[in-house]
């Protein structure tokens, strides 16, 4: 009972920190608590990390899910780094759907973030299969000549399809997690600001598998709509609740720029008032 407690309280805090120190963090907490590091590992989830496969020489993500022992798996190549021989494949029908699907995301991720990085990996399992979709934009720089902004979108979006035998339906379990951190430094104008954050979200649907609605459309569906859900919940609840504080702390107009305004207003008010009393008379 104790160390649920425990664990509760490290996964709380874990929600309250910054996501680009999660790695920091998962370690310090590790330390407190060596006997949760397993449950620690496996519930928190971090940043992605991105590789270069050898032979295309194309990025892709790195993940739990394409990890077996100490070697991850390319979706280019199919192949293991550090090279395992007895690593773990999908099946030929399931690799198959693994190229289409990333392709697919290849091109989401062009539309919606404009480059980045992205990784789809899919495994067997009883009844279906599972697969893991990962999607990662960062930006390092100059956004205009006054601001310098960093930060980094990952999205990791599991899914489960359990096949009904004898049937064309099918049962889709999503579960959606979002890390996002905006970092702004300029000592000049706006000084320094971050701004973090993740959510999880989970979702269920029933469909049906056919020409018209593959595998490939139902999983891109649920995704697209998944993630646009969670872009709209992250930009009215955090960055939006923050625009309201700063905008409520900070002006952009300086201090005597409102003191004139101000004047101004009052100065109007004066002869608007004085010029009906005159009317009046």
């Amino acid at each position: 009972m104790a160390s649920d407690l425990r664990l509760d309280a490290c996964l709380d805090l874990m929600r309250r920190l910054p996501p680009q120190g999660c790695e920091k963090h998962l370690s310090d907490l590790v330390a407190l608590a060596p006997e949760l590091c397993d449950s620690l590992l496996q519930a928190v989830d971090q940043p992605l990390k991105v590789a270069k496969d050898k032979t295309t020489g194309r990025e892709y993500l790195l993940c739990d899910y394409n990890r077996d022992s100490d070697s991850y798996r390319s979706p280019w190549t199919n192949t293991y780094d550090p090279p395992l021989e007895d690593g773990i494949m999908p099946s030929d029908k399931l690799r198959k759907l693994e190229i289409e699907v990333n392709a697919a995301f290849e091109a989401y991720r062009d539309m919606y973030f404009e480059g980045g990085v992205s990784s789809v990996y899919f495994w067997d399992i009883d009844n279906g299969f599972a697969g893991v979709v990962l999607l990662k934009k960062e930006t390092d720089g100059a956004i205009n000549a006054k601001e310098d902004v960093k930060g980094c979108w990952d999205s990791i979006h599991v899914v489960e399809c359990n096949e009904r035998k004898s049937s064309k339906h099918v049962k889709y379990k999503l579960t959606s997690t979002v890390m996002l951190w905006l970092q702004t430094q300029n000592v000049a104008t706006t000084g320094t600001m971050n701004l973090g954050g993740s959510l999880t979200r989970q979702t269920e649907q029933d469909s049906v598998i056919g020409e018209q609605s593959p595998h490939l459309a139902n999983i891109g569906k649920m995704i697209e709509d998944q993630e646009n859900k969670m872009r709209a919940i992250l930009n009215e609840v955090y960055f939006g609740k923050a625009r309201q504080i700063v905008g409520e702390l900070r002006s952009v107009e300086s201090t005597t720029e409102i003191k004139s305004r101000d004047e101004l207003v009052d100065d109007i008010k004066r002869a608007v008032a004085s010029k009906k009393g005159k009317d009046e008379v």
